[in-house]
């Protein structure tokens, strides 16, 4: 009976034991597999994700919000009298230290592509504790970017901007466009400030 006993132990018994502990590291073993990559195929992923992202840099910030403007017109005036590819006012650039006369703005279009970045930047010193508070954030239903931000100053001002952070103001020009369709068309471009 004993030599049965340790026949049907280690013949029968023992073999299902090690088959049932034999699965068990198996399961473990491809479990780690599976939540493991190695690096070069992480490397390759990434690569194609950042392939995939599409980049709006200064220069497309900068045509896109002139063809809004004037249709990237260097030599036009509308009806209220702002001028160039930027639909510039002769108060702000008189305000931005440019002394020029109106027919001297609108034949040089290296003037105007200052005038645009000076325009930035002064707009960004103005409006620098608002980008840094409410970047990323949602307001009145609408997505805050640094060039949203901008956009929107350019078209209203910048203290129109701050009372739309404050009161939820939302100015409009003379033609009836709305400061938040800046804030949105113009969102997600990265600057060169």
């Amino acid at each position: 009976m004993k030599k049965f006993i340790a026949i049907f132990i280690y013949g029968i018994f023992l073999p299902l034991i090690m088959a049932f502990t034999t699965i068990k590291r198996t399961k473990r073993v491809e479990t780690i597999k599976i939540e493991t990559q190695p690096i070069a195929e992480i490397k390759n992923n990434l690569e194609i994700k950042v392939e995939e992202i599409e980049f709006k840099g200064h220069k497309a910030f900068l045509n896109d919000i002139g063809f809004r403007e004037s249709g990237n017109r260097y030599d036009i005036v509308n009806k209220f009298g702002y001028m160039g590819k930027y639909q510039f006012g002769k108060s702000t650039l008189k305000g931005l230290g440019f002394k020029v006369t109106q027919d001297e703005f609108l034949n040089s279009p290296y003037i105007q592509e200052k005038a645009m970045q000076a325009l930035l930047e002064h707009n960004h010193k103005k409006l620098k504790k608002q980008i840094q508070k409410y970047c990323g954030q949602t307001i009145n239903g609408v997505h805050i970017t640094e060039s949203g931000v901008l956009a929107a100053a350019h078209l209203a001002g910048a203290g129109n901007v701050r009372k739309f952070f404050r009161k939820g103001y939302g100015f409009k020009d003379g033609f009836g466009t709305k400061m938040t369709t800046y804030m949105e068309q113009f969102s997600g471009y990265y600057l060169d400030l």
